[in-house]
């Protein structure tokens, strides 16, 4: 690439977190801050007299019925004029903030609405910002136009003053109700993760069914009314007592299948005895060699259980597939108010989010529940898979799954 055909700095300065300094002859940078300096007065004017007018109508007809609803659109139009200033900043100074969440009232119906619209904090900060636009656009079009005819030399670093002024108000006053906001918004997208897990899992569960203890149900059923017709009448042969022996070996197949089943949904000795004898018997099953240690002085609440032990089945199941490992080592414990789980296998290592082994649908579902997940899988291994979980401590006290367990033998 030749030196003219490169990006200057000033142009890439709207990808940083401020601008380059101010020089002449001016650059792009401040040629847009200008725009956008001598663009707040046209807009700012008509912002503020719709503003105003709205105020006055909606105040005023207040004690009607039409005032209210007419201060709640006035609201929701001060979202969009918030929606567009925010495009002219990101656009001509660099400005990058978030947009709002999006209102949703819990309840159906106008009054919901109508509520949720008077009370929206962002909308009223935006309604502010059109009103102290308007002596702000005035003076910043005056500066500017003077200093174009006889200030010219020195415009660049007024320029940047006052655009400096604009992007404090830009952040101040049209960006989201801080954490709230950003919490709002992490809400919804874990509540999509954790509906789009719970539907998986009841297909999961139905295919299970479908395709398993059904089917060997359905077939048990034949055979014993095949069994029945000979024996009513009178054909008690050799190929009846093979029809109930096969009936009864359905019927063991049966009930494994359904107990494996009762297993991927709700392990009994996890509500029984607690995590630390639930891991140990998940080891015992792993094709490697595995090991557990938790130490926790009492149980957490059952849905943290549940999840650190899907969690750690599922990575031992990766291990027993992926990891050509000789050994691997499981360890729980709590730091304050976090469940930690580390899994660590001697294996060959490369392991990725992307990777196709489902460590990425593990990330999504912990992080619905507030949790970190944190991979560190080198080629050539180890690797160490750390998660945590919020402690939630149970209602009722329970059994201590806590004990701490040696190595545990290979499973069966």
């Amino acid at each position: 690439m030749t030196e003219s055909s490169r990006p200057s700095a000033a142009d890439d300065a709207l990808d940083g977190a401020s601008p380059p300094p101010p020089r002449a002859p001016f650059d792009g940078v401040t040629w847009r801050e200008i725009g956008y300096l001598l663009a707040n007065f046209p807009l700012g004017v008509p912002a503020f007299v719709v503003l105003v007018v709205w105020l006055v109508l909606g105040i005023g007809l207040s004690v009607t019925v039409v005032g209210l609803p007419l201060l709640a659109a006035g609201l929701s139009a001060c979202r969009w004029y918030g929606k567009l200033e925010r495009a002219r900043a990101r656009a001509l100074l660099g400005v990058r903030v978030e947009e709002p969440s999006r209102l949703r009232p819990r309840d159906r119906g106008f009054f919901p609405w109508l509520w949720m619209r008077l009370k929206d904090p962002v909308a009223w900060r935006h309604a502010l910002f059109a009103f102290v636009r308007l002596p702000w656009a005035v003076l910043t079009f005056t500066v500017v136009l003077a200093s174009l005819f006889v200030g010219w030399p020195v415009l660049p670093w007024v320029a940047r003053w006052l655009s400096n002024a604009d992007r404090a108000m830009v952040r101040g006053l049209l960006s989201p109700s801080d954490e709230l906001e950003r919490r709002i918004a992490e809400l919804e997208s874990d509540r999509v993760t954790v509906t789009d897990t719970a539907a998986a899992d009841l297909r999961r569960i139905e295919r299970d069914l479908h395709d398993g203890a059904q089917a060997r149900l359905v077939a048990l059923a034949m055979g014993l009314g095949l069994a029945k017709e000979k024996l009513l009448e009178g054909r008690a042969d050799e190929s009846v007592a093979a029809m109930v022996d096969e009936a009864h070996g359905e019927v063991k197949l049966a009930l494994q299948e359904l107990r494996d089943l009762a297993r991927g949904i709700h392990p009994a000795i996890l509500t029984d005895r607690g995590l630390g004898p639930a891991l140990a018997s998940l080891a015992g099953r792993c094709t490697v060699p595995a090991t557990t240690a938790v130490d926790l002085d009492e149980r957490p609440a059952p849905a943290i259980e549940g999840i650190a032990y899907f969690t750690v089945s599922e990575l031992l199941q990766n291990v027993s597939k992926h990891s050509a490992a000789r050994r691997a080592s499981v360890e729980v414990w709590r730091a304050r108010d976090r469940l930690l789980i580390q899994v660590v296998d001697d294996g060959k290592g490369g392991a990725r989010l992307d990777g196709g082994t489902g460590m990425a649908g593990l990330a999504e579902r912990l992080g619905s529940v507030d949790g970190v997940f944190v991979l560190d899988s080198p080629a050539g291994g180890p690797t160490r898979v750390t998660a945590e979980l919020p402690w939630r401590a149970r209602t009722e006290a329970g059994p201590v799954g806590a004990a701490k367990r040696g190595p545990v033998p290979r499973g069966r």
